[in-house]
This record gives C-alpha cells, structure tokens and sequence, in this order.
C-alpha cells in the first residue's frame, strides 16, 4: 500500500509540475508575443519613417542625449543583456522599468539611424517579463529563473519567427556546455504560443529562398574555409564592440556628452560612406546578400557603425548587425572560394552567429528555419568550425564556457 501511495505521489508530482508551467509558460508567452509584436510593429514604423524622412539622422546626437537622461530618470543605468543572463546564473533581480527603458529607447536608435538590431533589446524585455511574471505566480528562486528563459523565448520567437532556434537560443546562451533541459517544455511552450501572437499580429517570419549546391567533399572543405573567416570576423567584431565602449567611457566620462559625440560621428560616418546602408538594422542589404549581390567592403563598415552607437551609448541589439555582417562577408568570400554567392551568404549569416553567440546548436536550427533543411551538412561544417575557432570570445560578458573548445575539460570561464 505504502508502495503504492509513493508511486501515485511521484506521478501526481509531474502532473502538477506540467500542468503549472504549461499554464505559466503560456500566459509568458501570449504576453511576451504581444510585447513582441509591438516592438517588432514599433522598430518597423520607425524604420519606415526614417527612409521617407531622411533628415531625422541629424536627430541621432539628441536621441542619443534623451536614451542616457530615459535610462536615469527610470533608474536603469548599466543594466543590459549581461543582467538577463546573471538573472539566470545567480538569481539577481531585474528591474521592472527596464521594459520601458529599453523598448522606448532601442525605438528611438532606429528612428534616427544609429547601427543596431532588435533580438539584443528582445531578450532583455523577455527576460524582465519571465522574471517577474514568475514573481507574480509565487515562484520559488529556480522557477524564476526558469521563467526567465521562457520570457527570452517568447520574445526571440515573436521577433525572428524561428520558434525551435528561440528555444534553444535560451537553452543554451547562458551556459555553454550544458543545456537546461528542465526549461524543454516551458520554452517551447512560451515560443510557440509567442509566434503564434506575432502571425495574429500579421508579422510574417523570416525566411528565405537559398539554393544550396550539391554536398561533395569540396562544397564541405569550401564550407569550413568560409566557416574559419567567420570565426576570424567574429573575433574582430567582438573586439570591436567591446574596445569601442570601453574606449569611448575612457575619453568621454559624461554619459550625456558620450552620446551626443557618438551620434555625430554615426552623421559623419554616414556621410563619408555616401548611402544609408548601414543605418538601421540594414535588412535590405541581408536580403540583398543572400541574393548574391553585397559590397566587399560592406562588412566592414558595419561592424564600425555598429561598435560606434552600441560603445557611446545608445541601444538595440548586436543580432542583426551580426547577420548583416555575416551575410555581407559570406556573399563576398563565397565568390573567392568558389561558392554560389547566396548560399555562402547564409553560410556567412550562420557562421557568424555561431562565432559570436558561441551558440552552435542554435546556429544550426537557425540555419534551418531560415533557409530550409538542403544544405544542413554544410550548416553542421560551418557551426563546428566556426565555434571552435572564435576562441571565447562572445557577445555577452556574462556568458560562460563551462567546457575548453579544444579538450574534454572542464574550464568555466566568462567569454571575453
């Protein structure tokens, strides 16, 4: 009887357990995908209005003034991607104003043109709304952290529209190594109730048509030559960004005056490189890319563009600019190494993802739900190559590699 009390307790306890974070993760989901949405609907008006409105780039250095003195006034200052990730490792709390903080002032880059993305933006929103949708419910400190990856979740999928790869991308950011498998249900949940909002929302998901040649040992070699210069690209991006910030804090001790310079040189930048290109998110110039046509030099200038806004202080995301850079290098050094050009641009956009997020099998669900399952083997190639070779250096100064890329060894070091 005892025996049998016991095996009724234990099944009772997973039902309980699924049936709280089915309920959970769905309602962080419908919320975080109607967030989502928003902002997603919010960056594109604002996109738009900046193309018929070329003048408001003059805006940028003002814009740049009203982020820092938003952020002081709602007491959000310092507080980034690499706090979601500690709200995971550590517990630590976030600050609920960050929602506003950051959806209004990563609204404001794109409208006057400084370099940046939308996924960066994302997951801190997600993050802060998992994290205390959790509180709400009366979680204990492990569920919230939990809760917090569904809210990243949610949002990455709302945005992208690559449910699996939000997921994963959750999953496995925070601790390279070791997946937390705890979160395989919450997460799906929340991602695809998410996508589910953002199709009712009419955004459509990013895809796209790329033809991939035939998969022969000499693709494969092609492949993994491109796959070590995204490596090598991701490692000067990275540099780039994380020098530029701390460069210009080193010159320029006024938050205010930083800005306001960072939004000038971003006007000059533009004006020497002689088109908008790299103003923005630059989805035009990935889709561009991933039809075969790109600047060389395209790449290049990007990763300038993007290290100036994101160093001096203003706010968005490092994901799209990663994607443009890599589908611009891809596109470039494709046609060197023999490869159809779109096709190498996708390999460049997975890549480098991959040398930048340090986040493998992410890249290669990503690659997959953007491009389509022909070619997986030259994704495979390009993710391990690339992974290996970036070193560990990575986006987010709080993530950590629990696990040397070149030995079975444990190391549990923070990216650079």
């Amino acid at each position: 009887m005892e025996k049998l009390q016991g095996f009724t307790d234990h099944v009772m306890l997973y039902v309980k357990t699924l049936v709280k974070w089915l309920l959970a993760a769905a309602l962080i989901g419908t919320v975080g995908g109607a967030v989502g949405s928003l902002f997603h609907l919010g960056v594109e008006y604002a996109t738009e209005l900046r193309t018929e409105v070329p003048a408001l780039l003059y805006a940028l250095p003002l814009a740049g003034v009203l982020i820092v003195a938003l952020y002081r006034f709602l007491r959000t200052q310092g507080v980034g991607t690499n706090a979601v990730l500690d709200a995971v490792h550590q517990g630590r709390e976030l600050p609920i104003l960050l929602i506003p903080a950051i959806f209004l002032a990563t609204l404001l880059t794109h409208l006057a043109g400084g370099s940046a993305g939308r996924e960066g933006a994302a997951l801190q929103i997600g993050g802060d709304l998992g994290e205390h949708f959790g509180k709400m419910l009366r979680m204990d400190d492990k569920d919230c952290r939990l809760a917090t990856l569904c809210g990243m979740s949610a949002l990455f999928s709302a945005l992208f529209g690559t449910p699996l790869a939000a997921v994963f991308f959750a999953l496995e950011v925070v601790s390279i190594g070791v997946l937390y498998y705890s979160g395989l249900i919450p997460c799906i949940t929340s991602s695809l109730v998410a996508y589910a909002v953002s199709l009712r929302f009419g955004i459509e998901p990013m895809r796209f048509a790329v033809a991939a040649p035939e998969t022969d040992a000499l693709t494969l070699a092609r492949a993994a030559a491109l796959a070590l210069g995204c490596a090598l690209v991701s490692i000067l991006f990275c540099e780039a960004l994380h020098r530029t910030e701390h460069l210009a804090e080193r010159l320029v001790k006024n938050d205010y005056l930083r800005a306001f310079l960072g939004g000038c040189l971003v006007i000059a930048l533009t004006l020497l490189a002689g088109c908008r290109d790299y103003n923005g998110a630059g989805g035009h110039v990935i889709t561009a890319a991933l039809g075969g046509t790109a600047k060389p030099e395209a790449f290049l200038l990007k990763i300038v563009f993007t290290a100036v806004t994101l160093g001096c202080g203003f706010k968005g995301g490092e994901i799209v600019p990663t994607l443009f850079v890599g589908s611009t290098f891809g596109c470039a050094a494709g046609a060197l190494l023999g490869l159809p050009a779109g096709f190498a641009a996708a390999l460049g956009i997975t890549g480098l993802f991959c040398g930048m997020t340090n986040c493998p099998l992410t890249s290669l669900l990503i690659s997959v739900e953007l491009f389509g399952a022909d070619g997986l083997l030259c994704y495979a190639v390009v993710c391990a190559v690339s992974y290996v070779c970036s070193g560990y250096r990575g986006l987010y100064s709080s993530q950590t590699i629990l696990y040397s890329k070149l030995r079975a060894e444990f190391i549990n070091v923070h990216t650079k």
